[in-house]
């Protein structure tokens, strides 16, 4: 099974959710790509969109690696993968620095996005963390972790397609994990997607405009 792009998987990922019509729920988008999914189950759900600014902590030499993650706030959350630190060899001044660099690229994505406005209230709500799929999960456990102490009544994580051993990882974090597509053989997320376009900041500030 593929998607035929994100919005599509966003609609069948909606459809998966139906059961939160109704309830006091916020959407939370990991941009870029979780965008244009998020923005379909919002609608859906007739549910205000927001976004989660969380990034990946990478591998020095192989970025796409993630040993660990950070998600945005006034006590920034940090996940670490110790396992792929030890094994990749990474010191701690290696990591902090990755990190540091990260967390600069989460404020400029702040400044740029959010433009002043305040992020959705979180506190009492069913939150809807949306991406376009999962490869390791650490950044959305990240994100998870970090949205505990903002004190939702329930943390839903929901993609199209992520492996079955992220999924079952998330499950002990999250409340819910909705993930229709999860296959065995993973390799990349956009393998999964027929159309899989990397987005940019200004579609993302596109798909805010548009709603407001």
């Amino acid at each position: 099974m593929r998607y035929s792009d994100r919005r599509e998987a966003g609609q069948q990922l909606a459809k998966a959710l139906d059961h939160y019509r109704g309830q006091d729920v916020v959407v939370l988008a990991l941009p870029r790509g979780g965008v244009p999914v998020a923005s379909e189950v919002a609608a859906h759900l007739n549910a205000p969109l927001d976004l989660l600014l969380v990034r990946k902590i990478g591998v020095p030499w192989q970025p796409e690696l993630a040993m660990g993650a950070v998600i945005d706030g006034d006590r920034p959350a940090v996940v670490r993968n110790d396992e792929t630190i030890r094994l990749a060899g990474v010191t701690d001044a290696e990591f902090e620095s990755i990190y540091q660099r990260e967390l600069a690229e989460i404020e400029r994505r702040r400044r740029l996005y959010f433009a002043g406005r305040p992020p959705a209230e979180i506190a009492g709500r069913v939150v809807i963390v949306v991406d376009d799929g999962i490869a390791t999960g650490a950044t959305v456990k990240a994100a998870v972790i970090g949205l505990k102490s903002k004190g939702p009544a329930k943390i839903v994580v929901a993609v199209p397609v992520a492996p079955p051993d992220a999924v079952a990882e998330l499950k002990r974090e999250a409340d819910e994990v909705i993930c229709p597509l999860q296959p065995r053989m993973f390799g990349a997320i956009g393998y999964f997607y027929s159309d899989f376009e990397q987005l940019t900041d200004t579609d993302v500030m596109n798909f805010f405009a548009g709603r407001s």
